[in-house]
C-alpha cells in the first residue's frame, strides 16, 4: 500500500481511475471496537454515489463505501507471467472461439455472435472483441432480438484476470441486469515438456469421432449439431485409449492445433481407470501431433472447482492465464435504462 512520508496509510486513487487495476485495503467492519481490514485488488469497474466496486481476477465483484477506505493505489495491468508461453487476452479470445466454432455467426460490429442450437455457451454467446459500432443499450438490445429469433436465451461471454480483459463491460452489464450464470478459466503451458513424456497406453488418433469416442464422451445423445461443433476447427484431432472389447474407451479426448497453439478439450477417463496416468498419454499423444504440425503453445478450459483436472493440468505444466463468465439476458426487459 502507499505510504507517506509521515508514515500514514493514503488513498491515491480516484473515480477518475475507474478501469484501472488497483489495490486498496478498507475497513471490514467500520465502527468496531478492534479495526478489522481487508485487502482487495482487482479492476476498478465503479465509484458513483460514494460506493466503489471492484471486479477481482475471478470474476466477483466486491462493493463497499468509499468512507471505508484506508489507502489504495494503481498497481500494474496484469502481474509478470513466471512460466509458459507469453499470450495475450485478444489473441487466447481468437483461438479458442475458432477451436470450438458455432454452426451459425453474425458480426455486430466487432463482436461475434453465436448459434449452435443451445450446444454449449461457448457455442450459443456474444464474443465481445472491440467496440459494436453501437452505443451499448442498442448492441445488447440487437442481441437479444438475434438470439430470440432462433428461440435462445441471449448470452455474453466475458473475461476477467489479464491485460485487456472486459471487466467493465461486465460491470456494465450485472448494472443492466444481466446475470452471471456460469465461470471457468483458460489455462495454457508449452507443450515440448507435455510432449516428451513417455509414452504409456496406446492412444489412437483419427480425423473423426467415431462411435466408440462418442459412447465415452459425456455428452450423451450427441446431436447433428454437437457434432458439426466437435469436428469444426483448423486441425482437429480425437484421441481414444480403446477399453475392453465391445466397450466403451478406457480414455477420450480433443484437440484443435490452430498456428502455434493447441487447444485440448473432451479428456475423459473411465471411472474405473483413473489414476492410471490414461489423461496424461492422451494429452500426451495430442500435444506430439501438434508439434508435428507446428504448434508450440497449449490452452485448455477447466472450472474454477474442478479440483481433480487441475492439479493434473498443473501438474502438467499448465496454469491459469484468465477467467471467462457467461452473462445471460434478464428474464424480463427492465423498464428503464441503467442508472
Amino acid at each position: 500500500m502507499e505510504i507517506s512520508a509521515q508514515g500514514r496509510l493514503e488513498v491515491r486513487i480516484t473515480p477518475a481511475d475507474v478501469g484501472k487495476r488497483v489495490s486498496v485495503r478498507r475497513l471490514s467492519e467500520p465502527g468496531a471496537a478492534r479495526e478489522k481490514f481487508t485487502d482487495t485488488v482487482g479492476v476498478l469497474t465503479s465509484w458513483d454515489h460514494g460506493v466503489l466496486m471492484i471486479t477481482q481476477r475471478d470474476g466477483v465483484s466486491v462493493r463497499f463505501p468509499e468512507s471505508s477506505l484506508v489507502a489504495g493505489k494503481i498497481v500494474p495491468a496484469a502481474p509478470a507471467r513466471r512460466r509458459g508461453p507469453a499470450a495475450g487476452y485478444e489473441e487466447l479470445a481468437r483461438v479458442t472461439s475458432r477451436g470450438w466454432r458455432p454452426v451459425e455467426s453474425e458480426r455486430l460490429g466487432e463482436w461475434e455472435l453465436r448459434a449452435a442450437g443451445g450446444y454449449t455457451r461457448r457455442a450459443n454467446s456474444v464474443l465481445p472483441l472491440g467496440d459494436p459500432g453501437c452505443p451499448l443499450d442498442a448492441a445488447l438490445a440487437a442481441v437479444r432480438r438475434w438470439y430470440g429469433e432462433r428461440g435462445l436465451p441471449a448470452y455474453v461471454q466475458t473475461a476477467t484476470g489479464a491485460e485487456g480483459t472486459q471487466e467493465l463491460l461486465g460491470a456494465e452489464l450485472e448494472r443492466r441486469g444481466w446475470v452471471r450464470e456460469v465461470s471457468a478459466e483458460v489455462w495454457i503451458g508449452a507443450l515440448a515438456p507435455l510432449a516428451d513424456r513417455p509414452a504409456g497406453a496406446d492412444v489412437v488418433l483419427a480425423r473423426e469421432a467415431d462411435e466408440a469416442w462418442l459412447a465415452r464422451y459425456q455428452r450423451k445423445g450427441v446431436s447433428e449439431v454437437a457434432l458439426r461443433v466437435l469436428s469444426a476447427g483448423p486441425s482437429v484431432w480425437f484421441a481414444t485409449v480403446p477399453g475392453e472389447p465391445g466397450g466403451a474407451p478406457a480414455a477420450i479426448g480433443r484437440c484443435v492445433m490452430d498456428g502455434r497453439w493447441a487447444g485440448f478439450a473432451a479428456v475423459e477417463v473411465d471411472p474405473g481407470r483413473r489414476r492410471q496416468g490414461l489423461a496424461t498419454d492422451v494429452m500426451a499423444a495430442l500435444a506430439r501431433r501438434a508439434l508435428a504440425e507446428g504448434a508450440s503453445a497449449g490452452w485448455l478450459q477447466v472450472e474454477s472447482d474442478n479440483a481433480p483436472a487441475r492439479a493434473l493440468y498443473t501438474g502438467l505444466g499448465f496454469s491459469r492465464h484468465h477467467a471467462y463468465h457467461h452473462f445471460r439476458e434478464p428474464r424480463e426487459q427492465p423498464a428503464h435504462g441503467p442508472s
